[in-house]
């Protein structure tokens, strides 16, 4: 097969298993399609960085970056905690394989490779907590920005000369 047709295969699978990750934590039938949506389209922004050789732990900082900023945006569409958009969109992200191998090469003794699984593990954990810290101060500021630019806020503070 293609890498296109490998990559639509991909996308699709991963909306699925996001959905039906969804539904095993309860989460709300009407935010199941946009929390699919949201890990669908980072997923895509994931490949694309890794096939522009960026590297696994730059792929997820900003994969966890786009699933931080989706997943504010739709919880304010949807009235909803931002949880159940977050939680299930990392589904794609988590880092199972590389700790499963990182077990298996411990307990048949292959230190030196299990320690190689290891760093992955704890490079890809960084980047997406890291990209989710990176997604919260984008969301703050980007809500202080429309409180500033708000016709109310400025009409509030017209005459205050600091700002």
């Amino acid at each position: 097969m293609t890498m296109i047709t490998n990559l639509i295969i991909d996308l699709a699978l991963t909306y699925v298993a996001t959905v039906t990750f969804g539904v095993l934590i309860n989460v709300p039938r009407r935010g199941l399609n946009v929390g699919g949506w949201i890990s669908t389209v980072s997923f895509l922004v994931y490949r694309l960085c890794l096939m522009l050789h960026t590297g696994i732990a730059l792929a997820n900082l900003v994969g966890a970056l786009l699933i931080g900023i989706l997943s504010m945006q739709a919880a304010r569409y949807k009235k909803m905690p931002v949880i159940n958009f977050n939680i299930p969109s990392m589904v794609p992200f988590v880092p199972g394989g590389q700790a499963y191998q990182m077990v298996k090469n411990f307990a048949l003794g292959n230190n030196s490779l299990a320690l190689s699984y290891l760093l992955q593990v704890v490079v890809i954990a960084g980047a997406i907590a890291f990209g989710f810290l990176l997604a919260e101060l984008f969301n703050r500021l980007q809500a202080r920005l429309m409180l500033k630019l708000s016709s109310r806020w400025r009409h509030e503070h017209r005459h205050n000369p600091k700002l």
